[in-house]
């Protein structure tokens, strides 16, 4: 893997959290999310590691996918793999 810069890497992370929250807000109607706090952590050493936690918060009343926060990440990170093949 090539060498990334630290304004790359602020990307990746701003990427990481609209990828999610897009994906989000597109199986739930926003007025139904509670709360939501998405944290990336990346980790670039001897390769980049990237931990993505998604803490929702749905109201009571809705009735969305059990797995929205898994699927969210693994759409994140599908999204910040494109993004490095591109660049």
């Amino acid at each position: 893997m090539r060498k990334l810069s630290d304004e790359e890497l602020d990307e990746i992370s701003e990427l990481a959290v609209k990828s999610a929250e897009n994906f989000i807000y597109s199986k739930i109607p926003k007025k139904e999310v509670q709360d939501l706090d998405i944290k990336v952590e990346l980790d670039y050493h001897t390769g980049l590691d990237i931990d993505i936690s998604i803490d929702i918060q749905i109201d009571p009343l809705s009735n969305p996918n059990d797995n929205i926060a898994e699927d969210a990440v693994d759409y994140a990170i599908t999204e910040i793999d494109s993004y490095i093949a591109k660049n």
